[in-house]
């Protein structure tokens, strides 16, 4: 008898789940869920603090662009080897990749702003990466100084993606409601 009673809740139960699933895949955009991935480099955490609230707002997965050789702790060192490495076009060697980046629609692309550009760390992603086809949604973190020309130098690393519009964040006052309220006006769905 409890057999025939649970068959009978599971087949009463199974129209009404399924409405469910198709009226959320209606609301997310007709059941074309879009992949997302937030991709960022951070030197001292600015950047993956607002990295991670990205990601919190607007789904998918996270990855953290690290190096092999770490820039130097104390902070003049790091403008004189970042100047340098800006100067010349250098691209560090990665330490880490992230799985096949070909499996996501939309890629949030994060740096800090080092001398008015992203931080070599992602212009060597960019370069290993072909984020053609994507929606590459620029981010930075700066130190009062703005965007300067982060967002058309990441451009210029994927001439063959399609961008929404990017955001610069004060690293000293970004806040979880001003990220929140970009990522809604993104429309990503």
């Amino acid at each position: 008898m409890k057999k025939f009673i649970l068959a009978a809740f599971i087949c009463a139960a199974l129209p009404f789940a399924a409405f469910n699933y198709a009226q959320a895949q209606q609301n997310a955009g007709g059941g074309n869920v879009k992949k997302v991935l937030t991709v960022y480099y951070s030197y001292s955490g600015n950047t993956a603090k607002t990295a991670k609230q990205i990601q919190k707002y607007a789904g998918g997965d996270i990855f953290e662009i690290k190096i092999k050789h770490e820039y130097p702790s104390k902070y003049d060192n790091l403008l004189d080897q970042a100047k340098k490495e800006i100067a010349d076009g250098f691209k560090p060697v990665l330490a880490s990749k992230p799985g096949n980046t070909g499996n996501y629609d939309i890629v949030f692309v994060g740096s800090p702003v080092w001398w008015g550009t992203i931080a070599p760390a992602v212009s060597a992603f960019l370069s290993e990466y072909d984020l053609s086809g994507k929606t590459v949604v620029p981010f930075c973190t700066h130190g009062g100084g703005g965007i300067s020309r982060t967002f058309d130098d990441i451009k210029k690393l994927c001439p063959d993606a399609k961008f929404l519009q990017g955001k610069g964040f004060n690293r000293s006052n970004a806040s979880e409601n001003e990220i929140s309220d970009w990522i809604k006006s993104l429309n990503l769905n």
